[in-house]
């Protein structure tokens, strides 16, 4: 049978994430953490290693904390739910910095799709930010 293959046994693996990233120059993590009232999952610096070069931008994220089997609406809902209350902070702090929502899709599955519900664009549209989605088969 072909590697990846769903058998009886062996269902096919699906992962979601969402997480909100910001990056610019000289970002105060402890700013942002406060004004947003969640604690980063993520940090950087400009010239820190990354994993093939060094990064060019200081990079805050947050992702939703939900476990990577839940649909990614739900990871999208969570997230917008933690990050609704401060969006003006969010529309302001656009003006000097990138804000994006990374929307993470993982499967062993070649053949699979994914579906949001119209309701779980609020983020995207009140952010005014565009929706993409990484997508990973492997």
């Amino acid at each position: 049978m072909e590697e990846g293959a769903e058998t009886e046994d062996e269902p096919f693996h699906f992962a979601y994430s969402a997480t909100l990233r910001i990056f610019g120059e000289s970002l105060d993590f402890e700013a942002i953490s406060a004004a947003l009232g969640l604690l980063a999952s993520n940090t950087h610096r400009k010239g820190d290693p990354g994993r093939v070069r060094l990064y060019d931008a200081d990079l805050w994220s947050y992702t939703a904390p939900l476990d990577e089997s839940e649909p990614l609406h739900k990871h999208i809902d969570a997230l917008w739910a933690a990050l609704k209350p401060n969006k003006r902070y969010l529309l302001l702090l656009k003006q000097r910095a990138t804000v994006d929502v990374f929307l993470g899709y993982r499967s062993d599955c070649e053949w699979a799709g994914v579906e949001v519900p119209h309701s779980s664009l609020e983020l995207f549209t009140q952010l005014e930010i565009p929706f993409g989605l990484s997508i990973v088969i492997a």
